[in-house]
């Protein structure tokens, strides 16, 4: 709802005062709605009129601080009006002050004051017929009728295109308020999920390129510095198709890289092989069926990020992979030595395993990893739950 303001507005001040100067024009030229001769003329003369126009002039300016104040007082000026010779300016004031009165006074006000006036009009056309059976009597409620009814009625047709032009407004800027909050959260959201893609594509292969680079700076074989040189290459290799990947994931359809497939879990077996070519010793036992892609991909992402794990962290021993499918779900488990390193293999920041959490939860799947302990020592593992629908949507990167 607008703010009522608390000081005259200019327009009405003008209004005011050249209503006033035409009114004082009418007088001076003699110009009265009515003789004086007329029988209900109680005040005749040219004085009398000069009152209520100057009164109907000072609350033109209130017409906007004060509608209902000046409507109340305009008609008390009206009245007296009629007693007199009259002022075609002073009705003219007071039509001006009911239609204000209806379109910046309370709503309350506003839907009160055209019914009023309305069955004023009606009881003054009515009324007086029934009485004088004079056809001349209908005109005493055509002339409430326009004097009051008629502008009560415009002041609220236009009252109402205001409001609704107002909410119409409202509505646009909470519908622009709303696709901000959209749009950044989208781009939070690609903003997570290009982050999750870079860490799983990469992480692996820099993972091997460091390991090995390590044992050859430390070592002093030549054979064992070609081997490791020889997975470095071949680490470097993967991990730039993978940057490119990468890439043409964020180019557009315009751009001379088309976006390249996300892997799937038929891809587990060359995963595997990758991670036996850089040192670890695993077993994989996947029995996972048919499931939809974005489930697909958060199992391959997440055995893929725990394949990095443990060759960073993991101790000597045997790494499993186990994938199955049963009660409606796809579950991931991946364990390995616990490692009692005092640095592992190499660095990390432990986005690994918030990338695997965020994975498993945009499928509204569960997701564990930690120590445990097992006839075959202590393990660190990796368990992870993804609902399987087929009609799963979204995008789970």
């Amino acid at each position: 709802m607008a703010v009522r303001p608390t000081r005259p507005h200019r327009f009405d001040v003008y209004v005011a005062l050249g209503s006033l100067l035409g009114g004082l024009l009418l007088w001076g030229l003699g110009l009265a709605t009515r003789p004086h001769t007329e029988a209900y003329v109680l005040l005749p003369g040219r004085w009398p009129v000069l009152l209520p126009l100057l009164v109907m002039a000072g609350c033109e300016p209130l017409r906007r601080t004060a509608p209902r104040t000046a409507l109340l007082i305009g008609t008390a000026a009206l009245a007296l009006d009629t007693v007199t010779q009259g002022n075609l300016v002073t009705v003219l004031m007071y039509t001006d002050l009911m239609y204000a009165a209806v379109l910046y006074g309370p709503p309350a006000s506003a839907h009160r004051i055209p019914r009023i006036t309305g069955l004023l009009s009606v009881a003054g056309t009515v009324v007086p017929f029934a009485v004088w059976r004079e056809p001349e009597a209908l005109l005493l409620g055509v002339v409430i009728g326009a004097v009051a009814f008629a502008p009560a009625a415009t002041g609220l047709i236009v009252r109402n295109h205001r409001d609704a032009a107002e909410a119409a407004r409202l509505r646009a800027e909470q519908t622009a308020l709303l696709a901000e909050m959209d749009r950044t959260q989208a781009v939070t959201a690609e903003r997570a999920r290009m982050a999750r893609e870079l860490h799983d594509m990469v992480a692996n292969h820099l993972s091997a390129i460091a390991i090995h680079s390590t044992a050859a700076l430390s070592l002093q074989d030549p054979k064992t510095s070609q081997e490791a040189l020889t997975v470095i290459r071949e680490n470097s290799v993967e991990g730039l198709a993978e940057m490119r990947r990468l890439i043409g994931i964020l180019r557009d359809s315009s751009g001379d890289t088309e976006p390249v497939a996300a892997p799937t879990l038929d891809g587990l077996g060359a995963l595997v092989e990758n991670a036996r070519t850089n040192g670890l010793d695993i077993t994989l036992d996947a029995a996972h069926g048919t499931v939809p892609a974005p489930v697909e991909l958060a199992a391959y992402r997440i055995v893929q990020e725990s394949l990095t794990n443990a060759l960073k962290h993991a101790g000597p021993g045997r790494v499993t992979v186990a994938l199955a499918r049963q009660d409606g779900a796809l579950t991931v488990s991946v364990t390995s030595p616990y490692g009692d390193r005092d640095q592992p293999g190499a660095p990390g920041s432990g986005a690994g395993l918030i990338g695997m959490r965020e994975r498993a939860a945009l499928l509204d799947g569960t997701f564990e990893a930690g120590p445990e302990d097992s006839p075959d020592g202590k393990i660190w593992a990796v368990h992870a739950t993804l609902p399987v629908h087929e009609t799963v949507e979204g995008e789970s990167q």
